[in-house]
């Protein structure tokens, strides 16, 4: 290789190495050397909260909502995140990520640890948290599965019961979570279907769902063990209403899920993606509705597309 050739090389390793930049701690550094201490009981115990967020257009889809549940996440696990770190301050974290890394449409991690302690359990032995902040690009399913839809597996763990582990706390302890998408990926999908500990259907594994019927849609309410997703309320609370689609939160038993006209799955990483048939292997695997991507929800995915690729995201 010729010097030229080399150093040419040698400077795109490093430019690599340099994206994205990410916040760690009160310094913004290129991804080569964005780490965290040792000592983080986020990274020794899962102790900590996150959020995944969109930019649509250079703004930050529902900031408030986000923030609003970080700051509520952290208060259930008895971190006072405010006294460190005001929503203020948080949000200017997020934009200087965006502007480092010079986005206007992409996804950003926010994560909050307990942060550095001892090796052992007690977390008020942390006396200040740790602040991490990714700004990205996300692609989670295909333009194909957009338009096609997806096939998803039924996991066989269920979701940690609340009394244990309140889902709607978005914790850094994710390992339920995980195991359920092995299991889809085991069964040559990327999504799966979580039925809580009495049985009935909770959430993906990364994703909430919901299912159309009669023109209807139907979700679990969050009380069955699963994350109060922000993508999952615009769609209750802007774009059912916008379509004049009724919106039943109730418990919600497999079969039905399976009888539905209509599937489809939320999340701020997934956005809105159909589901067309279920099943361990796609030879047995169970058609939903058509097996196509069904009107009502080609048409609420076309509105929100509508608005987040409008001049009006909504940051609230």
């Amino acid at each position: 290789m010729t010097q030229t050739a080399t150093t040419a090389a040698t400077a795109a390793e490093a430019k690599m190495d340099s994206k994205p930049m990410g916040y760690v701690n009160g310094q913004m550094l290129p991804k080569s050397q964005a780490g965290i201490n040792v000592f983080d009981h986020g990274l020794l115990y899962g102790d900590g909260v996150f959020e995944g967020i969109r930019i649509y257009r250079g703004r930050i889809f529902k900031l408030e909502q986000h923030l609003d549940r970080l700051y509520e996440c952290a208060g259930r696990i008895r971190l006072d995140l405010a006294k460190h770190v005001s929503r203020d301050e948080m949000t200017q974290i997020m934009r200087r990520c965006i502007e480092a890394n010079e986005l206007t449409e992409g996804y950003i991690r926010l994560v909050v640890t307990r942060g550095v302690g001892t090796l052992g359990l007690n977390p008020f032995l942390c006396p200040e948290p740790g602040v991490v902040c990714i700004a990205d690009q996300i692609q989670l399913y295909t333009d194909e599965m957009d338009e096609q839809g997806m096939r998803v597996g039924g996991a066989d763990r269920p979701r940690i019961p609340v009394e244990c582990l309140d889902p709607r706390i978005k914790s850094l302890n994710y390992l339920n979570n995980i195991l359920a998408k092995v299991e889809a990926i085991d069964a040559g999908c990327l999504e799966c279907i979580m039925l809580n500990t009495d049985g009935r259907v909770a959430e993906g594994s990364g994703d909430n769902i919901f299912a159309v019927k009669d023109g209807e849609l139907h979700t679990p309410p969050v009380t069955e063990g699963l994350l109060e997703g922000i993508t999952r309320r615009f769609v209750i609370d802007t774009l059912a209403p916008m379509a004049g689609i009724p919106v039943n939160e109730r418990n919600l038993e497999l079969q039905e899920v399976m009888d539905a006209d209509e599937l489809f799955m939320t999340g701020s990483a997934a956005e809105m993606i159909a589901v067309t048939s279920s099943g361990k292997t796609e030879q047995d695997a169970h058609v939903i509705g058509s097996g196509a991507e069904g009107p009502i929800t080609k048409a609420l995915r076309a509105k929100f597309r509508q608005i987040v690729t409008s001049d009006n995201v909504p940051e609230d």
